[in-house]
C-alpha cells in the first residue's frame, strides 16, 4: 500500500522538480512538525488529525484551529521562494466554503500594499493570486485569478496555479480553469509575511482551511498544461475517494426545518444535511394519532419527495388551501441508509385579503444567539404569520458558523412553523451562503410579496437605489400596479436616524441623520402612498412621524422605522432630537404588527417582553 500511495504522490519526472514538497500524512508528521521531503519543515498549529481513506490519509484541517507554518517570515530565507516564475500545486478538498480560502501562500492584502501569491479558493471555486512588479494595473496590486468549474464540497481536486513571467493560470484537476496577463515580470514579494499551509494569512486577516489537504508542492519554474495534466493523471484515484464521509461521518442536521414563501395555495420547507439525502416533505390538514404516551405516532396524509441527494434541500409543496393551518414532517435519508425524521411541525398559508394577520418585524440578529432567541421565543409565544428582516441576519455572511450555529439555531422556534421574508445588510456582504438558504424570486435580492390586504417591497440598500437604477425603476414600477391597501417598504439602511456616530459625530459636529442615498427614495414613496418603512442597521429603535416631501405632517404620510434590535451591539441616540423624530429608545426589542382591513396596530416589545411603543394608522 505505501509503494502505492507514493506512487500516486509523484509527478512524472518530464516537468520542473519541486523546491518544496510537502506531503501532509501522519508518517511525515513528528513531534507536532510536519516533515518536508524537500524545502523547509512547518510547525503544525491547532487541532492535528488525520483521515484515512483506501489510499492512505490527509491532514484534516478543522477550520478554526488548524494550520501549517513553513516559516513564520518567508523573507527570513529558511524556504526557497520562486523569483520570476511559479508552480503550485496541491490536491485538496473543501469542506467549508469561504471567500478567502488559502490552500499554500505567503502574501500582505492591506489596502494598496499588496504582494505575494495564494493557491486558494472562494465561495465557489478554485484561485490563484500573484502580485508583480511589472502588472498592467501598476505595482503592489494582486491578481486573483478565479476558476469557471465549482468545487464540490468534500471531493477531492488537483489544483495548479503556474506563472512564466508573463501569463498566470489556473488549473483544475489537469484542465486549464482560467489564465490572465495582467500580471508580468518578477514576483513581488512582502517585507515580511508567513509561509502557511492551509489557510489564509496576513498581517490583519486571518482564515483558516476546513477540509483536507493530502499534497502541496512548490516550484520555481512553469509547469507546461502536458505536465500538469500528467501529474493529474497519476493521482487521478484520489477523485474515486467517497467524499462525503470525510465531511461528517455522521448523518445529522446542520440547519434543522424551516418555512420559506408561505403563499395562498403553497409553502417551501428546507433544512440541510451533513451529507447528501433524500428530501421528503409528509404534510396534511390534520394528524392522525395512533398510541398513547411514548408510544404515540402521528402519520400524515400526503408526501412530496424531490428526486436524488443533496445536502441542502428544497421542497414546495403546491395544491394547499388559503388561510389554512397544515402539519409537515420532514424525511431525509443518507446513501447509507440513515434516516433523519423531523416532529410534526405546522405552518399556515397566506390569507385572502379581507383576513386579518399579523407579522414581526426582527433586524440585526448578528452574532448574539442569546438574545435572537430569547426574541424568536418571545415571538412565537404571539403567533405572528411570518417574519420581516430588514437585515444583518449574522454577523459574517462569509461565514457558515454564523448561519448554522447562530442564526437558524436561535431562530429555530420560529422559524420552523413561520416563514421569514429577509432583505441583505451589509454583514450579509452579499455572500452565497444567503443566497443557498433563502428561496426568493429571482434575483433575490430584491423582490415583492404579497400577504393579505398588504403589498410588501423588499430593497437592497447595498445596492445604488437612486433614480436611472434598476432598483428605482424596479420599485417605481411595482407601486404604481400595487392596488394592496397596505404599502409596506423594508430595506436595511436607514433613511432617517438620530443615531449619535454613523451619519456624523452628533456630539461635536454635524450628522445627515440617515443615509442620503436611501433618502432619495422618499418621493417614490410619497408619490405612492407607502404606509411605513422598515430599516435595520442601527442597533436601536426609532420611530418617526409620519413624512411627506421632507417634512413631519399631522395627518397621512410615510412612518420610518428603525428596528435593529435583534441581537447586535446596542447604540445611542445623538445629543439633539431630530426634527422627524416620534420615539426613540436604546435596547434589544422587535416589533408585532396586526393589520385587520384599514387597520394597522405596531406595538414594540423588550427582550423580555415589556411593551414600550405602540403604533396604530387608520385609514378612512
Amino acid at each position: 500500500m505505501r509503494c502505492l500511495i507514493l506512487f500516486l504522490l509523484l509527478a512524472p519526472h518530464d516537468g520542473p522538480d519541486p523546491i518544496g514538497n510537502w506531503r501532509l500524512s501522519r508518517d511525515q508528521v513528528a513531534g507536532g512538525e510536519l516533515v518536508s521531503i524537500l524545502g523547509v519543515s512547518g510547525r503544525i498549529d491547532g487541532e492535528l488529525e488525520f483521515i484515512e481513506d483506501p489510499l492512505g490519509d490527509a491532514l484534516y484541517f478543522d477550520g478554526k484551529t488548524t494550520r501549517v507554518v513553513l516559516a513564520d517570515d518567508a523573507g527570513a530565507g529558511a524556504q526557497a521562494l520562486p523569483e520570476r516564475h511559479i508552480t503550485v500545486s496541491a490536491w485538496v478538498s473543501v469542506n467549508t466554503p469561504q471567500p478567502w480560502g488559502g490552500i499554500l501562500g505567503t502574501l500582505q492584502d492591506n489596502g494598496g500594499a499588496e504582494a505575494g501569491w495564494i493557491l486558494g479558493y472562494n465561495a465557489e471555486t478554485f484561485t490563484f493570486g500573484l502580485a508583480t512588479t511589472g502588472a498592467d494595473d501598476g505595482d503592489g496590486r494582486l491578481t486573483y485569478l478565479a476558476g469557471k468549474t465549482p468545487y464540490e464540497e468534500g471531493r477531492y481536486y488537483h489544483v495548479v496555479g503556474t506563472f512564466d513571467g508573463e501569463e498566470q493560470r489556473l488549473y483544475v484537476d489537469g484542465v486549464l480553469d482560467a489564465s490572465s496577463a495582467v500580471q508580468s515580470g518578477d514576483l513581488l514579494y512582502p517585507a515580511s509575511a508567513p509561509i502557511v499551509v492551509g489557510g489564509y494569512l496576513d498581517r490583519d486577516e486571518s482564515y483558516f482551511h476546513h477540509g483536507r489537504i493530502r499534497s502541496v508542492r512548490l516550484f520555481d519554474r512553469a509547469a507546461t498544461a502536458k505536465w500538469v495534466q500528467g501529474a493529474f493523471e497519476h493521482s487521478r484515484e484520489l477523485k474515486r475517494v467517497e467524499p462525503y464521509i470525510w465531511i461528517d461521518p455522521e448523518h445529522r442536521w446542520v440547519v434543522e426545518p424551516y418555512l420559506q414563501w408561505p403563499t395562498k395555495d403553497s409553502i417551501v420547507i428546507r433544512w440541510e444535511t451533513s451529507r447528501p439525502a433524500t428530501s421528503t416533505v409528509h404534510y396534511g390538514e390534520a394528524v392522525n394519532w395512533q398510541g398513547e404516551g411514548e408510544e404515540r405516532v402521528g402519520t400524515l396524509p400526503e408526501s412530496v419527495c424531490v428526486p436524488g441527494l443533496t445536502k441542502l434541500h428544497e421542497v414546495r409543496i403546491p395544491g394547499l388551501r388559503a388561510d389554512q393551518a397544515h402539519y409537515y414532517r420532514v424525511e431525509t435519508t443518507d446513501s447509507l441508509g440513515r434516516r433523519l425524521e423531523s416532529p410534526i411541525l405546522s405552518f399556515q398559508t397566506a390569507p385572502e385579503a379581507v383576513t386579518p394577520f399579523a407579522f414581526v418585524v426582527i433586524s440585526d440578529t448578528q452574532g448574539n444567539p442569546e438574545v435572537n432567541g430569547r426574541i424568536a421565543r418571545l415571538a412565537w409565544a404571539q403567533r405572528p404569520s411570518f417574519v420581516l428582516h430588514p437585515g444583518d441576519l449574522v454577523d459574517t455572511g462569509s461565514n457558515k458558523e454564523h448561519w448554522v450555529a447562530e442564526f437558524f439555531a436561535s431562530m429555530k422556534p420560529l422559524f420552523e412553523r413561520v416563514a421569514f421574508f429577509p432583505v441583505l445588510g451589509n454583514h450579509e456582504q452579499d455572500a452565497k451562503f444567503y443566497y443557498d438558504y433563502v428561496s426568493l424570486p429571482q434575483p433575490e435580492y430584491y423582490y415583492s410579496f404579497e400577504y393579505g390586504n398588504a403589498q410588501f417591497f423588499m430593497i437592497d440598500s447595498n445596492r445604488e437605489v437612486g433614480p436611472g437604477t434598476e432598483q428605482h425603476a424596479w420599485l417605481e414600477r411595482e407601486l404604481s400596479r400595487s392596488t394592496a391597501e397596505w404599502k409596506l417598504v423594508c430595506f436595511h439602511h436607514p433613511a432617517y436616524t438620530s443615531d449619535e456616530n454613523d451619519y456624523g459625530d452628533t456630539w461635536s459636529g454635524p450628522s445627515t441623520r440617515g443615509d442620503e442615498r436611501l433618502r432619495e427614495l422618499a418621493p417614490v414613496f410619497d408619490r405612492h402612498g407607502v404606509d411605513i418603512v422598515w430599516n435595520g442597521h442601527i442597533h436601536s429603535y426609532e420611530r418617526t412621524w409620519p413624512l411627506r416631501a421632507g417634512r413631519a405632517v399631522d395627518g397621512e404620510g410615510t412612518v420610518y422605522m428603525v428596528t435593529g434590535g435583534g441581537g447586535g451591539s446596542l447604540e445611542t441616540a445623538g445629543p439633539i432630537r431630530p426634527w422627524f423624530q416620534n420615539n426613540v429608545r436604546r435596547g434589544h426589542h422587535y416589533c408585532f404588527v396586526a393589520v385587520n382591513g384599514k387597520t394597522l396596530e405596531m406595538r414594540a416589545f423588550t427582550d423580555e417582553g415589556e411593551l414600550f411603543d405602540t403604533l396604530t394608522i387608520r385609514k378612512e
